[in-house]
């Protein structure tokens, strides 16, 4: 369907769900232990941590940013400690990168206080706005699949 064949409330609900969804996300990526690790950096590492390992330019596709860019903020989880790298398994001039442990204990950390943050939240609303909430949450869940 067009935009402009769409009723008006469902493209005014559209901006009002993107920019509140905007909103709780940045409110979220701020909700971090403090330290010198930048979003960039904990977005790299949790790409890493969800797909278990990838190359650089993996990575750099999977983040979207040039490799340049993704040389530097591995370079810089590297210094800290919290990547890997390993030999290719196939292709001798490549490595991959993966969390290493310390790299997956501060994505623990991180998760952690996103998560505390927002139940302490959630715990401040009435039942009936978190019953909506999960309803939202369920409903959210199935337009992110399509």
């Amino acid at each position: 369907m067009a935009p402009s064949s769409r009723p008006a409330q469902v493209n005014q609900l559209a901006i009002e769900l993107r920019d509140a969804i905007t909103r709780l996300n940045r409110r979220l990526r701020q909700t971090r232990p403090l330290g010198e690790v930048t979003v960039a950096q904990i977005s790299a590492l949790l790409s890493l941590d969800a797909a278990g390992a990838l190359t650089p330019r993996e990575l750099a596709e999977a983040e979207r940013v040039q490799p340049p860019t993704m040389t530097r903020i591995v370079a810089k989880l590297e210094d800290r400690g919290l990547v890997q790298r390993t030999p290719h398994p196939t292709d001798g001039r490549q490595v991959v990168l993966a969390p290493s442990q310390a790299g997956r204990d501060m994505l623990d950390e991180y998760r952690r206080a996103r998560d505390e943050w927002l139940a302490q939240r959630l715990g401040a609303l009435t039942p009936e706005e978190r019953e909506t909430v999960h309803r939202a949450a369920e409903i959210l869940n199935r337009l992110a699949k399509d």
